[in-house]
């Protein structure tokens, strides 16, 4: 375990501290400058579909300026988004190394979830990466953006019924004159990661005296990999740490190896074993290493930790004053983005042998046969056993002479809107039109095989899986799929309209009503390869499948309309007392599926009309009060709903690929099912389906409650504190069943386990299928805080100080019929193998002269509860006192809080050229030690998701201004 100093000691004091006193606030301070005399103009700010004098409201909007953007050193959107106190349970780059992320990169705040927190463009929603409201923010490029607003409080009145979580507005810059041009390098300390950005952006015209503006700007950004053999703590899957005075090492490798490792079994015995090491002595393959007479394979060693990221994007906007009163305005985001992602080589059981354990038949697989004949066959003789009694034989398989499984996620984003505003009889209008697209394609690149193509190389004999040859990559390379596996097409198209309009006089001011509506029409098209549907009754004389791959997909037309309407009446109760009340309707069709697709029988779902309507109301009430001008209290109460996405109703059955390891699910006494069990701790298959039953059977809408109280006071000109205290609740969740709990809770096991003719390893297997089903509740509760002290001038420049973070203190949910009841999440890993933190914080400390700003800022999550491993998990390894491997154990183990400091000096060299230089992660601080084995992507020994693996890393960027 690290030794904790007294600086990490001290901090850790003074946040724990800070965070049991309850300080919480919203909204992130101005500290890269002084803030300048507000300018008065009526602006539609994040929340409010009213517009009014800029101001703080009665919702909680944190606030990034491009200032605190650049002082932030973040690159791109998704690491900028990521380091706020507010976001967890996001979707990282790391996690498109097989952990499930497929190259997006997603906000969510609260930790309530991606599918919850609405991300906008200038106040509209841009197409999603499936079919609901989760957007990739790899697509949207950070040169552009003006400044961000979270709001974090749902606003299901003004955005949409799904904003539940809350709203991420990305404001674009506009009304630019200049020429500007970025660039931005850098480099980690240690191998690996470097990156770098370069922009350039031109104005035209000055909407205020020319009546026009329109802006243009290109950026390109590129991301290199960054591999878990350059770093110590993630380079091999057996790390060892010491826990309470004892040494232990994480056990996570794979009996899957090269050369393969054949298991057999009569009624009375097995072997397990490596022909290669019985043959040699030794494990001949790379990463491999001995146990007993099995070869391991250390795939953690030829994962990445960070994939290679590229992106290129184009922003255009154009304002067009035709009078005083009325704008025309339009804008254009192209963005290309790509994520080459590699993992392991292709991990494959494949059946040699195989007999049915209830009809009793043995059958064999031609192609494999005479392999297992020449290389197995002799070893087994040699060791007694007789190879007639063989009734299961399977090769242990690892495609290392393939490659990594390198998977390139493309994105192409098209987002154009076009409208205008203007005033009308004391009427602010506002109507726009949006298209917004995201196409989305999954390339094979190196690692996986075509099994048709692998098996004739081994049924011919060039090729023997169990025995090693210096010409095994030429001879397979051939049989590597270098092909499209998946296309995604998301559409939306938008119209709305809005108004807003003083009203009438009250004791405080003018009370103003906002209205709107909006239609909106979905459609979604997914689009595997033949491959990647394998063989099925959609195209019986297909055979082939992929070695390393998930075959058994099937393809998904279907699209939606909706429309919605809102209300917002804003009262000025008393001078200081302001009240606002809105109200919004929104109606969901059905969904529209336009595509034939097969059940597990093979039984057609033909096209047409799936799922149910659904429609409701919902309203949000909120107040601030400022009895003195240095207090504001603030609070709001509402309620949002959200429909099932198309994928929840329409999704046809898939082949999700394996489970992680769990030993036989506990399946009543006798059933025909436990007879397709594993030995000890295994991975079992997955199938997924949506469900397009209709009525009661149907999935229903979720339902939230949402409420925030919180202040704010400013006791002297130099001090600004506050906190809010925020809460969700949550009905009808619908989402599918944890791995976890299917694979362990008796009721949810007998009711979602089933057998599956697997075309991979062409025998029946268990598999567990995840279907999306309204879950009971959740809640969610929390504190977010935000102080800020400026010291004002000393010898040395303008200190300031500002403090945010976020105190969680509930994150649960409640799954009905599941023996383990109410699940807890935070600081400790639920059963969907997520993490919610106590607190993560953040300090920022500026200090200012004339032309240099110095800043220094310290992040911080806390501890939590690490993935707790049972002995049949075979996770982790006690380590014997001459330093060998000894027994697997159990082990309950906490993963220690992580903090970092960043460096970063501003030199504004003259009135068009600055200089930023920094450094992050200044002392270097490791990830901390995490024994999970899911979750996130396939790294080991640590928690990507959670963790900045780069270490100590210096950037440098210039800006000119022309």
């Amino acid at each position: 375990m690290m030794t904790e100093t007294v600086l990490s000691r001290s901090l850790r004091m003074m946040f724990s501290s800070g965070a049991a006193v309850g300080l919480s606030m919203v909204a992130m301070q101005a500290l890269a400058q002084t803030p300048a005399e507000p300018v008065m103009q009526r602006v539609e700010i994040t929340g409010s579909s009213i517009k009014r004098i800029a101001a703080e409201g009665s919702l909680p909007v944190q606030t990034l300026t491009r200032a605190q953007i650049d002082q932030s050193g973040a690159t791109n959107v998704a690491d900028l988004v990521a380091a706020l106190p507010a976001m967890q349970g996001f979707i990282t780059a790391s996690t498109s190394v097989n952990g499930g992320g497929g190259g997006n990169q997603t906000a969510s705040v609260h930790a309530i979830g991606t599918d919850y927190t609405l991300v906008l463009l200038n106040g509209r929603r841009m197409a999603p990466f499936g079919t609901g409201s989760a957007v990739n923010l790899a697509s949207i490029p950070l040169s552009a953006v003006e400044r961000v607003e979270i709001l974090t409080d749902g606003a299901s009145t003004l955005y949409g019924s799904d904003a539940i979580a809350g709203v991420v507005n990305f404001i674009l810059k506009k009304n630019q004159q200049s020429l500007n041009i970025e660039a931005t390098y850098t480099s980690p300390q240690k191998a690996g990661g470097k990156s770098s950005n370069v922009s350039i952006s031109k104005g035209f015209g000055d909407l205020d005296k020319d009546g026009f503006n329109i802006l243009l700007a290109y950026s390109h950004d590129v991301q290199k990999e960054l591999n878990a053999k350059d770093r110590d703590f993630a380079k091999s899957g057996v790390r060892r740490f010491s826990e309470g005075g004892k040494q232990y090492a994480t056990w996570q490798t794979s009996a899957n190896s090269t050369p393969a490792n054949s298991y057999v079994e009569t009624d009375t015995d097995y072997r397990f074993f490596s022909v290669d090491k019985l043959k040699n002595g030794s494990c001949s393959g790379a990463n491999t290493f001995a146990r007993g007479d099995v070869c391991r394979f250390d795939y953690a060693a030829t994962v990445q930790l960070l994939p290679e990221l590229k992106r290129d994007s184009v922003f255009a906007s154009g304002n067009w004053k035709l009078n005083e009163d009325t704008t025309l305005f339009g804008e254009l985001v192209l963005t290309k983005f790509s994520n080459l992602a590699r993992y392991a080589p292709a991990a494959q059981p494949l059946g040699v042998i195989s007999t049915d354990p209830v009809t009793g038949v043995t059958t064999s697989n031609p192609s494999y046969i005479g392999a297992y004949n020449a290389s197995v066959r002799p070893l087994l003789v040699a060791s007694g056993m007789n190879p007639a009694d063989v009734k299961l034989a399977e090769l242990y398989y690892r495609g290392a002479d393939a490659g990594g499984r390198t998977d390139k996620y493309s994105t192409e984003a098209r987002h154009l809107v076009l409208g205008g505003e203007t005033k009308f009889a004391g009427w602010d209008l506002n109507a726009a039109y949006t298209h917004s697209e995201n196409t989305q394609k999954d390339d094979a690149v190196a690692g996986y095989l075509s099994g048709n193509k692998f098996e004739e190389l081994i049924r011919t004999g060039a090729y023997n899986p169990y025995e090693r040859k210096s010409t095994d990559v030429a001879v397979l390379a051939p049989a590597v799929l270098k092909q499209n596996l998946l296309t995604t097409v998301s559409k939306l198209d938008v119209v709305n309209a809005r108004a807003s309009k003083e009203l009438f006089e009250m004791a405080g001011g003018r009370a103003a009503l906002g209205t709107g509506m909006d239609f909106t029409k979905q459609s979604f098209k997914e689009d595997p390869a033949q491959i990647a549907q394998g063989p099925g009754p959609q195209h019986p004389a297909w055979t082939d499948t992929i070695i390393g791959g998930g075959t058994g997909s099937q393809a998904l037309d279907a699209t939606r309309n909706n429309w919605g309407a809102f209300a917002e009446i804003l009262m000025p109760v008393t001078k200081t007392l302001e009240a606002t009340a809105a109200v919004r309707y929104d109606s969901y069709d059905a969904v529209e599926k336009r595509n034939t697709s097969y059940d597990v029988a093979g039984n057609k779902s033909l096209p047409g009309t799936v799922g149910n309507d659904v429609s409701k109301a919902t309203y949000k009430a909120s107040a601030r009060w400022t009895p003195v001008q240095s207090v504001l209290v603030r609070g709001s109460y509402g309620t949002g709903f959200k429909a099932p996405t198309m994928n929840d109703i329409a999704d046809p059955l898939k082949n999700a690929g394996s489970s992680n390891f769990f030993p036989c699910p506990p399946l009543p006494a006798g059933d025909a099912r436990l007879a397709y069990c594993k030995q000890g701790s295994s991975e079992y298959g997955l199938l997924s389906n949506g469900n397009p039953a209709k009525g009661a059977a149907g999935l229903q809408a979720e339902t939230s409650k949402q409420a925030t109280i919180g202040f704010r006071v400013e006791p002297v000109t130099a001090l600004s504190f506050g906190m809010d205290l925020w809460d969700v609740k949550l009905k009808n969740q619908i989402q599918p069943l944890s791995q976890r709990q299917l694979f362990t809770d008796p009721a949810l096991a007998n009711k979602w386990i089933s057998i599956y003719y697997d075309p991979i390893q062409k025998a029946k297997v268990l598999v567990a299928t995840q279907s999306p089903v309204n879950l009971a509740s959740s809640h969610y509760q929390g504190i977010d805080w935000d102080t800020t002290y400026r010291f004002g001038k000393t010898p040395v420049g303008s200190l300031a100080v500002n403090w945010t973070g976020t105190y969680m203190l509930k994150a649960e949910q409640d799954v009905p019929g599941s023996a383990t009841g109410i699940e807890r999440s935070i600081g400790r890993f639920d059963s969907y193998s997520n993490v919610t933190f106590r607190t993560i914080s953040r300090v920022v400390v500026s200090l200012r002269s004339q032309k240099l700003l110095n800043s220094l800022t310290l992040n911080y999550r806390s501890g939590y509860h690490d993935a707790v491993m049972v002995e049949d998990d075979a996770a982790v390894r006690e380590v014997n006192a001459d330093g060998s491997l000894g027994a697997v154990v159990g082990l309950t183990r906490d993963v220690d809080k992580y903090m970092t400091l960043d460096y970063q000096l501003k030199a504004n060299l003259n009135k068009n050229f600055i200089v930023t230089a920094g450094i992050k992660n200044l002392l270097d601080e490791d990830p901390p030690v995490s024994i999970r084995n899911a979750g996130g992507g396939n790294q080991v020994g640590y928690d990507g998701r959670y963790t900045d693996p780069l270490g100590r890393t210096f950037y440098i960027t210039g800006n000119y201004k022309f």
